[in-house]
């Protein structure tokens, strides 16, 4: 059932709790727009946090299986599979590099330092499309961090004007009058920051996550580059 400011104000007894539901109904329909938006961002921005942090624990997981699989194998193709290469960062990245490694040792004479530089630079390469691809959906976050508070105060300035309406139509700046408005508006903004919030810190923990993993892509890149170089060194 609404609330009656006008009969709650005569009776001198004020609403016993905030009811947010109340609010979202009784505002105007540009709040409510701008409300709703804000409530769509927040729940995809918890989409996003819940499906990144599961994600990012799978790829460790695998890498670092693979990692292991890779390097105690002696015949480094075998671990080279498709299903790898799907599946695992770290099998792409090495995958990169034993291309490379393939195409230009098979004409002689073998150029060492070209080949070196060549397959460097493909898993170079394959690193940061990998480190690309997993912060693909960061950039929500990003902005809706940025955004949010800002979207969440257009509506709190769109329902004070309305409320400063109300009391021009009314001729009453009582309390009566103002506050309904202003209550939504300020609701506005409070659903604004509960979307920033998650996505501000959420963009900022995931940002140094990808680059830890970039970081042990690197490592691991580096690793094979070295094996690569003392096969050409025997070569």
């Amino acid at each position: 059932m609404p609330i009656d400011f006008l009969s709650v104000a005569a009776s001198g007894v004020g609403p016993t709790r905030l009811d947010p539901v109340e609010l979202f109904l009784q505002a105007d329909i540009i709040v409510q727009a701008v409300m709703v938006g804000l409530i769509l961002a927040s729940i995809w921005t918890w989409a996003i946090i819940v499906g990144f942090s599961l994600r990012v624990g799978k790829l460790n997981r695998r890498s670092r299986e693979y990692e292991e699989d890779f390097w105690s194998s002696k015949d480094r193709e075998a671990v080279l599979s498709r299903r790898h290469r799907s599946e695992v960062p770290s099998a792409r990245v090495a995958g990169a590099g034993l291309d490379e490694w393939k195409k230009s040792t098979k004409n002689t004479p073998v150029d060492r330092d070209a080949t070196r530089q060549r397959i460097g630079a493909a898993m170079e390469s394959q690193v940061g499309h990998e480190a690309d691809e997993l912060a693909g959906k960061l950039n929500f976050l990003a902005t809706t961090g940025a955004v949010a508070p800002f979207v969440g105060l257009f509506g709190t300035v769109w329902g004070i004007m309305n409320s400063f309406f109300q009391i021009g139509a009314q001729q009453s700046a009582s309390l009566a009058v103002v506050a309904p408005g202003i209550a939504e508006a300020l609701f506005a903004t409070a659903i604004g920051l509960f979307a920033a919030i998650p996505a501000v810190i959420a963009y900022n923990r995931f940002s140094n996550s990808v680059n830890r993993y970039e970081a042990k892509l690197q490592r691991f890149a580096d690793k094979v580059h070295a094996g690569l170089s003392r096969e050409l060194d025997r070569a």
